[in-house]
């Protein structure tokens, strides 16, 4: 057993996915993970909460559907300032992709819990998901012509193959982007969370009253912690929406 005071810190131990339950078809492992519990957990709390706040539609709403109305009016307007009325027939999509990620951030900040958000397989695979899925509705929409949009207005000739390599690479790299920024900060939010839990926690158990006092001090800066994680959680869901419609808009318009 350990000495009073004396913890293995192992901040990446949180991360790990764990299996569930075990399912093989054809040779490929489908076991269901934790992290495959939370996405579910999300879904079905997302889908609960909507409908019990729509289910009676009251004249004068309760505050939970106040709330409803209140998110549904918020993502809509940030769809058509960021997407432009184009895009409002994707605006389910948008919709559920912010409470998707904002809840899969909240989630993880309940201890014991998982934040499926913070695996880079995870937020990739959204990210991807979305890029091929805009992309093909760029070229739905405009055919060959999409390509124009890699080429700005008014750039010399000479200039032209360097601005489009470059215009592509930048295009290509939207997806990367956009799934490293949600792990990352996510990752790094909880893995410092732990830290201090575990710095504090060796403070509080190390049975001298100098070091139990000096531990108020890491423990109040936790607190500060989580409810600046508690922001950053809401805030990625918020980034990742927004830049999901900056996507879509370039998809939808090119300007000339």
């Amino acid at each position: 057993m350990a000495e009073p005071g004396h913890f293995h810190i192992d901040p990446i131990s949180q991360f790990a996915i764990q299996p569930l339950f075990e399912l093989n078809v054809a040779g490929y492992n489908l076991a269901y993970t934790n992290s495959s519990l939370f996405m579910t957990l999300s879904v079905v709390l997302i889908g609960l909460f909507f409908l019990i706040a729509g289910k009676k539609g009251q004249m004068i709403p309760t505050r939970l559907q106040a709330a409803a109305e209140l998110s549904f009016e918020g993502i809509a307007n940030l769809v058509k300032e960021n997407a432009g009325p184009e895009a409002k027939p994707f605006f389910p999509l948008i919709f559920s992709i912010f409470f998707l990620v904002l809840l899969g951030n909240l989630l993880g900040m309940i201890p014991g819990s998982f934040t499926f958000t913070s695996h880079i397989a995870v937020t990739a695979a959204m990210a991807f998901s979305l890029f091929i899925f805009i992309t093909l509705i760029g070229f739905a929409r405009h055919g060959l012509h999409f390509f124009s949009r890699f080429l700005p207005p008014g750039v010399p000739l000479a200039m032209a193959p360097v601005i489009f390599v470059l215009e592509v690479l930048s295009y290509l790299v939207r997806p990367v982007t956009l799934s490293v920024r949600l792990f990352a900060n996510m990752m790094a939010g909880h893995m410092v969370l732990k830290v201090f839990a575990y710095f504090v926690l060796g403070l509080m158990t190390s049975g001298s009253l100098g070091l139990i006092a000096l531990g108020f001090v890491p423990l109040l800066m936790n607190v500060a912690l989580i409810a600046l994680e508690i922001f950053v959680a809401c805030l990625q869901a918020l980034i990742f929406t927004i830049l999901t419609c900056v996507y879509l808009r370039d998809a939808l318009v090119i300007e000339h």
